[in-house]
Order: structure tokens, then C-alpha cells, then sequence
């Protein structure tokens, strides 16, 4: 989607179609997104500078939608996104440069972003390539007539070639050929480096190669994950991820309400007051130095989130409180909400189920009362166990699909109906003997 027609109420639209109920929310975070864009179609430079992100605090119970918020909206926009815990900087201490790691993080999920889109361009601009010169090696030839050529490659296209052997060069101890996208995820940036170290490892010429025989479907794959290694350029894509990170960038603090420090603490709220007190510039603007260069925080977005339970946003420290100028409560979710969860919101938990026991011939359907019960059933667990919102739900479907997807696949094609009795049987017993034990998550 282009981000010039990421209009407030668009994005909203595009969060409804996951997220239910939470309204003022998601209007939050649309202005806030819209004014990213507005901000960077400024002309005045020094102006544009002055005007920093206004950061969110949403505050509500678990499973209410607050991490689903965040992602779904870096989703929207093709944002890189990373989401961290705040009680994680307590665990070592509260020395400063653990609280950088989210900075650095951010920085090596946005450079493996970047890659692996340019990776999927490189991947359509060398398929034909790789085509041909598995067609040549099909014929032990360095070039092929056109007419030949051309017949050839639809054949191969085709399939008609896809388990004949060829035989293609591979140097010694190197990954080229190895598919290239790698998935790195927030952890330390060395991680980042050793992955690269190693991609670039693959364009030593001097490393002797060896003939290995593959199929012909088998060699496309290969001599095209080695055009990309030799054709994708990290000298073009850092400073690019740089910038990226700096502009586009999603930070998520979930469980800030765990650091703030409550009334009457003692020594063991010391690091908790450790961690505010890094996190602090951080949020307020600075710059990180990390292995690929110095990153500017001035205008990343950060969306914090609590329950906020046992500890008030007051409590976090003033000039915290500060850079966190929209507060956002949240409401817990209703039945009627679970019903919209379960039906409404795209790829939902039911259609999932659906979909997965299609693979075994198996169509299912719920009756409206069913439904209606797995919500009024998710609503008592959560008042009588633990309150996770509408994380219960999944459970519940699992529960209740459980013993058709443990029969499944049957000896024919099968259909099935899950009624309100069907449901109120699997968690009779649960109910009448008081055994939620199972349900604490």
C-alpha cells in the first residue's frame, strides 16, 4: 500500500479487519502514522527535525489486542518492527548500553528486512538466467542456438526436464547455491555480522570448487541463489537500513508498567528505576552507535504497554510520563467482542480450523450457538482462572476440535456440525468438578 493513501481513516480500516472493538486506539495510532508521513513531506528542513514522533502508552489487560496493534500497524505500513520487553533490562542489572540492544536490534531486523526484499527482486530479475544456464549445462553446451534454445527452456519451464541430473560447480566450504534467506531475528548485532561475514565469504575466488549432480529443478534454485549472492550489494542496503530505522522505525515496550516504581519499594525496585532512567533518552533522542554506524532515535516510534495493575502510569518517572504524551486505556474485551474474534476478523480462529482439516476431507461448521458458547466460555475462564483476553480462545477451539482433528483424516470425505450441545458436552465435566487447573496458562 502506498504510505501517501495511508490516511488515518484507512489505516483504521486496515486494523478493523484484525482487531476488534478498541477504537480509540487504533485512531491514536493512525494520527500518529499520518504525521510520520506529514512530517517528512515538510520542506523546511530544520523544522522537520524539531517535530518528534508523539509516542503511545496503551494501557489494558492481557489479550485485549495492545501487541496486535503495534504489528499489525508496522504490517500496514512495511515498517520495521520490534518488540521488546521492558522487564528484560532488569534482569542483568540496569547498566545503559543494555537498554541500546533495542536500538541495535532494530537496526539488524531492518537490514535482514531490506535484504530479503531485495532478494526477491534479484530472484525475478536472474530466474531466466539461471534457466538458460541450466539448459546449457542439460546439453554440456556454452551456448545454444536460439531456436533451440527457446524450445528448450519452455520444456524446462514446463517441468518436462525437472528429474534430469546436471552437474554444477560448488567451491569448497561455501553456503553459495544454499538459499539466501535467512531469517535473523532480534538478538545481538554480531549475530548480524557473522551472517554477513558470511554471505561475503561466498565471493572468495580463490577457494577451489568441486562438481556436485543435481536435478534440473533442483539446479535452478541452486545457480540462482548463486547470482544473487554474486549480484546483492550490503554496502547499498546498510545505509539504507540505517535510514530506515531511523525514519520508519516501531519500537514496542511491552510490560513498562513492571519497571515504574511503586510506592513504598525497596531495594529491588532499584533496577526497575535503573532501567526508566535509560530507557528515558532513548525514547527522548539520541544516538546508538552500533557495528553499521550511528543511529539517530529522534524520530523512531515507540508504542509502550501495560496492564498497569498494580503500578499507575503516574508512577513511571515524570520525564518519562513526558515522552509518552498519549495515554491510551483500553477496555477488556466482551462476549460479544470473542464472537467477532471468532467470525469476523480476518483469517480467524475458525476459518484457520477449517482450513486445516480441508487437508483431510474433513468440512467443519460451527452453529451460532456453538459460537455463542465458546465466547460465553472464554468470558467464565478468564473471571474464574486468569484474565488473558482473547488469547483464551484458541485454547477453547483447540479443546473442542480435538478429537475430530485427532480421528481426522476419516475413510471418506466428511462433514461436520459443532453445535451449542457439542460444545457445552466437551466442558461439562471442566465446569461441574470446578477443574480449570488446565486452563492457567
Amino acid at each position: 500500500m502506498i504510505k501517501s493513501k495511508l490516511v488515518p481513516k484507512k489505516i483504521v480500516e486496515e486494523l478493523d479487519k484484525y482487531i476488534v472493538s478498541q477504537e480509540e486506539a487504533k485512531k491514536n495510532v493512525a494520527v500518529s502514522l499520518r504525521n510520520r508521513y506529514r512530517r517528512k513531506e515538510i520542506k523546511n528542513e530544520t523544522l522537520r527535525k524539531e517535530i518528534t514522533p508523539k509516542n503511545i502508552i496503551l494501557m489494558g489487560s492481557t489479550g485485549v489486542g495492545k501487541t496486535e496493534i503495534a504489528r499489525r500497524l508496522a504490517k500496514i505500513t512495511d515498517s520495521p518492527f520490534l518488540k521488546v520487553e521492558a522487564t528484560k533490562y532488569t534482569e542483568v542489572g540496569y547498566v545503559g548500553k543494555d537498554v541500546e540492544t533495542m536500538i541495535k536490534d532494530l537496526v539488524a531486523v531492518t537490514i535482514t528486512k531490506l535484504k530479503n526484499q531485495k532478494i526477491e527482486s534479484l530472484k525475478k530479475e536472474y530466474y531466466m538466467s539461471a534457466v538458460e544456464n541450466t539448459a546449457k549445462k542439460l546439453n554440456n553446451l556454452d551456448t545454444l542456438n536460439d531456436e533451440f534454445k527457446n524450445e528448450l527452456i519452455n520444456d524446462i519451464l514446463e517441468g518436462k526436464y525437472d528429474d534430469e541430473m546436471v552437474e554444477v560447480e560448488k567451491p569448497k566450504s561455501s553456503n553459495v547455491g544454499a538459499p539466501i534467506v535467512e531469517v535473523v531475528g532480534a538478538g545481538d548485532e554480531r549475530e548480524i555480522g557473522s551472517v554477513l561475514e558470511n554471505i561475503m565469504s561466498t565471493f572468495d575466488g580463490n577457494k577451489k570448487s568441486k562438481k556436485m549432480k543435481l536435478k534440473v529443478k533442483d539446479a535452478i534454485e541452486f545457480l540462482l541463489n548463486k547470482e544473487i549472492n554474486e549480484n546483492i550489494d550490503m554496502d547499498e542496503i546498510i545505509p539504507q537500513a540505517l535510514k530506515t530505522a531511523e525514519e520508519d522505525g516501531i519500537i514496542f515496550i511491552d510490560e513498562i508498567d513492571k519497571i515504574a516504581e511503586r510506592e513504598n519499594s525497596g531495594r529491588s525496585e532499584v533496577s526497575r528505576q535503573g532501567v526508566q532512567r535509560d530507557i528515558l533518552p532513548i525514547v527522548e533522542g539520541t544516538t546508538v552507535m552500533t557495528s553499521y554506524g550511528p543511529v539517530k532515535t529522534d524520530h523512531i516510534l515507540f508504542i509502550a504497554a501495560g496492564a498497569f495493575s498494580e503500578a499507575d502510569f503516574s508512577d513511571l518517572m515524570p520525564e518519562l510520563q513526558g515522552r509518552f504524551p498519549i495515554v491510551v486505556e483500553m477496555k477488556d474485551l466482551t462476549k460479544e467482542d470473542f464472537i467477532k474474534i471468532l467470525t469476523d476478523v480476518e483469517f480467524n480462529i475458525i476459518e484457520q480450523y477449517k482450513t486445516l482439516l480441508e487437508a483431510d476431507n474433513v468440512e467443519i461448521s460451527f452453529s451460532k450457538g456453538a459460537i455463542e458458547k465458546i465466547a460465553e466460555t472464554a468470558l467464565k475462564l478468564n473471571d474464574n482462572v486468569e484474565n488473558i483476553g482473547a488469547r483464551r480462545l484458541a485454547g477453547i477451539v483447540e479443546l473442542v476440535l480435538r478429537d475430530i482433528m485427532f480421528e481426522a483424516p476419516y475413510d471418506e470425505p466428511k462433514k461436520i456440525t459443532i453445535d451449542k450441545k457439542y460444545v457445552e458436552k466437551i466442558f461439562k465435566d471442566q465446569f461441574e468438578d470446578e477443574n480449570l487447573d488446565k486452563y492457567i496458562l
